[in-house]
């Protein structure tokens, strides 16, 4: 490799990684924002939603919201408040997932899961709020002032149905029936494609939703949001098996203590990651209609591939 690639390389890496440092910036200051004041009555369940929002994480759903908002046109300030709202649902999710009665799990991101930290009734309550918060942030944000009524309610159906029975709920619903059940490839990549592709896939639409995109072009990205959707979760199984809790920032081999299928367990290590590159590539191949517009969605779909957590 010549040394003028080698540089050019190394400024789109230092490039890359500003723009996601800016524009978590932005998606904190929408969340924190977003959210009601610790301060605010009723203090203890206001605080703990905020413990559960804003205390890290990779923020990939509203990278994801964004970058399809720069393909689209969006205005930015239209992105961070379906950015914030698809992030007030993703952390209600790992609220309710962490509990004794799902996954039980006592870490996350790094800190006790919300449930330690509180209690199991203010956790439940966690997530009920955060749930119907995203959709007051829908509903009132004035970031969204760059919208007509229509974008508004479009934005609204893609989120209530990625998160509900069809998507991650129901996704999470067959997880659990499954727990020491055998399962095919095809029945975990349907029940994948609901428990976390849904909200990914609802992510990139949202990102469309906040701009113009024409039918060829919104199927092209929801063959992209497919194909990272589940690499997502393909490497979730991966690094369960690979890495350690200090990396993770939560429980490692979880999956397998609860012996629950993953792909590593159904498919074994080395093809699992075979497929994670095959789905990387599709994903790049569904952005060639799109040109340089699509930049940072290629570059999410290698991050998503190639993390390390």
């Amino acid at each position: 490799m010549s040394e003028s690639h080698q540089t050019t390389e190394a400024t789109e890496a230092g490039d890359f990684a500003a723009w996601m440092r800016a524009t978590g910036a932005r998606t904190e200051a929408a969340l924190d924002a977003g959210l009601p004041a610790a301060q605010t009555v009723p203090c203890t369940l206001h605080e703990a939603m905020r413990y559960a929002v804003l205390g890290g994480g990779k923020r990939v759903r509203p990278l994801l919201v964004h970058a399809a908002g720069e393909v689209a046109g969006a205005a930015p300030e239209a992105c961070d408040a379906a950015a914030s709202a698809v992030e007030m649902i993703h952390a209600y999710s790992l609220v309710h997932d962490d509990m004794p009665c799902m996954d039980d799990d006592d870490l996350r991101r790094g800190r006790p899961t919300v449930h330690k930290a509180y209690d199991e009734a203010t956790a439940l309550l966690v997530g009920d709020a955060l749930q119907t918060q995203a959709f007051v942030v829908l509903a009132e944000s004035a970031l969204l002032a760059s919208l007509d009524a229509a974008a508004r309610l479009r934005l609204v159906a893609e989120l209530a149905r990625a998160s509900g029975s069809v998507g991650m709920a129901g996704g999470q619903a067959i997880d659990l029936q499954h727990v020491g059940l055998a399962m095919s490839l095809e029945e975990l990549e349907g029940m994948h494609r609901m428990k976390t592709g849904a909200l990914l896939r609802a992510s990139v639409r949202m990102g469309a939703c906040c701009g113009a995109v024409d039918e060829a072009g919104l199927a092209a990205l929801d063959r992209y949001a497919a194909a990272v959707g589940l690499a997502f979760q393909v490497v979730d199984d991966i690094l369960d098996v690979t890495a350690d809790t200090a990396t993770l920032g939560k429980t490692a081999g979880k999956d397998a203590a609860n012996d629950k299928p993953t792909y590593v367990s159904l498919m074994g290590l080395e093809p699992a990651r075979q497929l994670a590159q095959q789905l990387r590539a599709t994903a790049h191949e569904a952005l060639a209609v799109f040109g340089a517009r699509a930049r940072r969605l290629g570059e999410l779909a290698d991050l998503i591939v190639l993390r390390s957590n």
